[in-house]
């Protein structure tokens, strides 16, 4: 098999476990609090991950990683939360498209961390996804702004960061498991202050009563499969591809399967505005990812008919 292949299969291995992440995250929102169900994906996949490690030798990671490994995980944290409160108010599809957003979002980072010019490109990606947004919405003449759709889009932006900060951490000595390991740790210790504040600011009812509890506990377990397969199969696709801008495209293949679980297992019917708002947001993310490709392309091949003409 082709060497360029191996970063496309592990990205599509990531994005189809991400899409069964959405889907068994929607499902445990009935049952669990937001915030537990926070600190448990990032608390299980960490204590499976001690439990594959631990038969190894545990690395510590580098004092130099650490800055990436905490941003990581305060973002891929917030990230979750954001994520999760968007599951409990919108529709499975809805929720993964506005945290597909990421990638929009990258440039931006880039140039407020690194001062990267931001394309005329990317802005126009924006502007297309934030009316988007209105439209999701639904009926614009009496339109009232929904603050789910905010907080979903903060996930976008977090889920950004979140792919920044693991870019430079695939480039290190550590390989994905232990990278998401010490991630998740540090997400566990981030989230953890979060659901203290939510038990002592009032009742708060944790765990639904309406579901047997062996078949939260494997629901749970299943989901923190999923992450550890999304997370260390997209680490290595990182770490064998060549840029960032190479897998781009390929995470909203995330959206394929992500329409698929909404067909088999929820009953959601969308208004025209709403379906013309999903199309801009994934018609404006696909473009700032796929046009650069495609131009580059096109000057390449111009430029070889140029020279075989002369």
């Amino acid at each position: 098999m082709p060497n360029q292949l191996y970063p496309v299969l592990f990205m599509l291995s990531s994005t189809f476990s991400l899409s069964l992440t959405g889907l068994f995250s929607k499902y445990l929102t009935q049952y669990l609090d937001g915030t537990l169900l926070s600190l448990l994906r990032f608390l299980t996949p960490a204590l499976i991950l001690f439990a594959v490690l631990g038969l190894k030798k545990m690395r510590l990671p580098q004092r130099s990683l650490l800055k990436p490994l905490w941003v990581r995980a305060l973002c891929i944290g917030l990230c979750q939360v954001c994520f999760i409160y968007a599951l409990q108010h919108l529709s499975l599809v809805e929720s993964v498209v506005l945290f597909s957003t990421g990638p929009l979002f990258i440039p931006l980072l880039e140039k407020l961390i690194f001062s990267v010019r931001v394309s005329r490109l990317n802005m126009l990606g924006l502007g297309l996804t934030f009316l988007g947004v209105i439209l999701l919405a639904g009926d614009i003449s009496g339109f009232e702004f929904r603050p789910e759709l905010l907080v979903g889009l903060c996930a976008g932006m977090l889920n950004a960061g979140s792919q920044l900060s693991l870019y430079r951490a695939s480039k290190t000595d550590l390989n994905a498991f232990e990278i998401n390991f010490w991630t998740f740790v540090f997400a566990t210790l981030i989230i953890v202050p979060i659901v203290m504040f939510n038990l002592v600011s009032g009742p708060q009812v944790m765990v639904s009563s309406d579901v047997r509890i062996e078949w939260l506990i494997g629901a749970v377990v299943l989901l923190a499969m999923f992450i550890i397969n999304t997370q260390v199969f997209r680490a290595k696709a990182y770490k064998l591809a060549q840029s960032n801008s190479q897998l781009a495209p390929l995470i909203f293949t995330n959206l394929i399967f992500t329409a698929i679980w909404q067909l088999c297992f929820f009953d959601q019917t969308y208004h025209a505005f709403q379906w013309l708002g999903l199309g801009l947001i994934i018609g404006a993310n696909m473009m700032c990812a796929l046009a650069p490709k495609l131009v580059s392309q096109w000057r390449k091949k111009s430029k070889l008919a140029l020279a075989d003409s002369h």
